[in-house]
């Protein structure tokens, strides 16, 4: 991934968005500044995430997380940093591990722990020193966690079961991490309450949907230098994510098909214009490959098989486990590995080369820099404001799957609309009546 060089975080004077916005003043001086010292100057994560900075900024005031221990695996990035500036000034006491190693950066990691923020993470690292890192953020004997897939509450469950007591809460950030506890709830296995930030309306529509989709193809192109009008890309999954990126692939002029097993979703592409086809025969035919789905073997080995000489294989679900990396593996009779950065070509029996990108790791982190600060901004500050939530509520709630409020979802929204100038129409008290009143004929 790109390089982010010298980065340094810090809390200084000085106005953000001005005006009342719902009560939250964003003009309070407290506010934390992330800067990168590249050449030419980039401006900081926190100047593109308006809305969480003034979150900080009123947690500084109200220290709704005084006391708590928060445990989070997440991507450590500068946008990430934001929101831990955020908790900490809520009050909170955090660990944090990498949730992806592929897309740390090691100096965010480095300025967050001179901010007294214990970072366990490492770019690169291989499989078993991500879970000891995560082993090493739980050791702080959490109050409260986040997650970003489900690993961390995994290993509670299963390996650290003595800290299972102290933990009352906690939010989950993806689709595949919400899957998992939705089983582990029904199953009666989940022991405390889980805050459930990937399913709000705000997070799906601006994160899920237009993040994923521009930052995959970004990715995607810095990867490959390809060049997608008139190739035909294979998006597997048309859920929030799969839609976008097929909508941006769509716009670069390619030609998409969408693989899926959910029949509703199979009928919505069908509906919006794609070709919909199973897997088998959509490997005949693709260029470049695209998982999305947060599930394991999308394209196994009897879909490699079929692939054309040259096609390019992608995933911005989760993990590596979409794309079948070992069967490929042992298919390959040889590897050569980076023929551009974040690119290895695997070489077939029968001569055909197909392209691996970013080893089957998320494309979007690994190629290129994820979601833009502005995108995460939203998700950031729904996880923010679900974490005060939740440490005010929970220890009135049951172990289980929680929706964030919908006030939350609505108040980040709005906010975000200030931030950027955009005003709407309000109701007036007729309306308010006609939508509220069953006594009020047409």
């Amino acid at each position: 991934m790109t390089a982010r060089t010298g980065v340094a975080l810090e809390w200084r004077d000085g106005p953000t968005v001005t005006g009342d916005h719902g009560g939250l003043d964003l003009a309070v001086p407290y506010r934390m500044e992330e800067r990168l010292w590249e050449s030419g100057g980039s401006p900081g994560a926190g100047r593109a995430m308006p809305v969480l900075t003034a979150i900080g900024e009123r947690f500084g005031r109200e220290r709704p997380l005084e006391g708590l221990r928060i445990a989070a695996c997440l991507h450590v990035t500068a946008e990430t940093a934001v929101l831990m500036g955020a908790l900490k000034a809520g009050g909170a006491q955090i660990a944090l591990a990498a949730s992806n190693p592929l897309s740390t950066q090691d100096d965010v990691a480095e300025a967050l722990r001179s901010y007294d923020i214990a970072v366990h993470a490492r770019a690169g690292v291989d499989r078993a020193t991500y879970y000891r890192h995560i082993h090493q953020a739980l050791d702080l004997a959490p109050d409260l966690v986040l997650d970003d897939g489900c690993d961390l509450v995994n290993i509670l469950h299963t390996e650290r079961t003595d800290l299972l007591g102290g933990v009352s809460g906690g939010c989950e950030e993806t689709t595949t991490g919400i899957i998992r506890l939705r089983q582990m709830a029904a199953e009666g296995a989940l022991r405390f309450p889980m805050v459930a930030v990937n399913d709000t309306r705000t997070k799906r529509m601006f994160d899920n949907r237009y993040g994923t989709g521009q930052s995959t193809l970004d990715g995607i192109m810095r990867a490959t230098n390809l060049m997608l009008a008139g190739r035909t890309v294979i998006v597997a999954g048309f859920g929030y994510c799969g839609r976008g990126v097929a909508e941006r692939a769509k716009g670069l002029g390619a030609r998409v098909i969408v693989t899926e097993i959910d029949p509703v979703k199979a009928l919505d592409a069908s509906l919006q214009g794609y070709e919909v086809r199973p897997m088998e025969s959509a490997a005949l035919v693709g260029d470049l490959f695209i998982t999305v789905t947060g599930n394991r073997d999308v394209i196994r080995a009897e879909h490699l098989a079929l692939m054309r000489d040259g096609a390019i294989l992608a995933n911005a679900g989760h993990f590596d486990v979409e794309i079948d990396v070992r069967a490929l593996e042992e298919m390959a009779v040889s590897l050569n590995q980076g023929v551009r950065p974040n690119t290895d070509e695997y070489v077939l029996a029968d001569g055909r080369r197909l392209l691996l990108l970013a080893e089957g790791r998320l494309v979007n982190l690994t190629a290129a820099e994820g979601h833009p600060a502005a995108v995460m901004d939203m998700s950031f500050s729904a996880q923010a404001l679900a974490v005060a939530w939740l440490a005010a509520e929970r220890l009135n709630l049951a172990p289980g799957v929680y929706d964030v409020p919908e006030d939350i979802d609505v108040e980040v929204a709005r906010l975000k609309l200030a931030a950027t100038g955009i005003e709407i129409d309000r109701l007036t008290a007729d309306q308010e009546d006609y939508l509220h009143s069953w006594r009020t004929g047409s």
